[in-house]
């Protein structure tokens, strides 16, 4: 098998659009990572909305959110507690969370995840340090809400564009990489100070027609760790 590089973060996101959450190993099922974006927050309003979700864009503050399992061997099936910037902690399904996100929203679940557009979501360092050479910002991959972060050999950016319609290996798992991410103003969002830079989209649409890493799916579930080599199956 050929090496593309090495897995150097994964990330998960155990309710859609706030904090994510850093691992140094993970199961990765038919539906993505084990316990990712299994709760997304509805905006009542926008009942008939093809994206209904309360996210970054509406609330900068859901990134301040921290989840968390309160079985973290069971990510899947454990309760889902948040803390909120304030340092209260809610069970994710209590009201007063809910509440304390503006009201008129509903929280649920879907075991099979609430995804923008599929399951698993994979970018290189590279590529990373590409934008915020040209948008002058120290951005790093948090800002692009991955799971999986790649060290690609040979150093250059969008490597991962080229791999679309490959099945890569990664420790006991395998992912097809089927299509660019398409990028919306989440992006503009600092994950640490919340503050907004319209130039981070604004360069990615005028130099990669608004898309920046890719969206893959699961060809073999199993275990993924950070180190692990990233191979391109025969």
């Amino acid at each position: 098998m050929s090496i593309l590089g090495k897995l150097v973060a994964i990330w998960r996101y155990p309710v859609k659009s706030m904090a994510a959450e850093p691992l140094d190993e993970v199961e990765l099922s038919w539906h993505g990572l084990a316990g990712d974006r299994r709760w997304a927050f509805v905006q009542e309003d926008i009942p008939r909305s093809g994206f209904p979700w309360l996210t970054i864009r509406e609330r900068t503050d859901m990134a301040h959110h921290v989840p968390r399992f309160a079985d973290p061997s069971r990510p899947d099936t454990s309760r889902t507690l948040v803390t909120t910037p304030g340092g209260d902690e809610y069970d994710v399904v209590d009201a007063a969370l809910a509440e304390a996100l503006g009201g008129g929203v509903r929280v649920i679940k879907q075991n099979r995840g609430v995804f923008d557009a599929m399951p698993l979501s994979l970018i290189t360092t590279q590529t990373v340090e590409h934008v915020a050479a040209r948008v002058g910002l120290g951005l790093g991959p948090e800002r692009f809400r991955p799971n999986l972060v790649v060290e690609a050999e040979g150093g250059e950016p969008f490597a991962e564009e080229e791999w679309i319609g490959a099945t890569l290996r990664i420790g006991g798992a395998a992912m097809r990489l089927d299509q660019r991410d398409s990028r919306c103003v989440v992006v503009n969002v600092d994950p640490a100070t919340l503050e907004r830079n319209p130039a981070v989209l604004r360069t990615i649409a005028q130099e990669r027609g608004s898309c920046l890493g890719v969206y893959g799916s699961t060809v073999r579930p199993g275990r993924v760790a950070v180190g692990d080599p990233v191979e391109l199956a025969s």
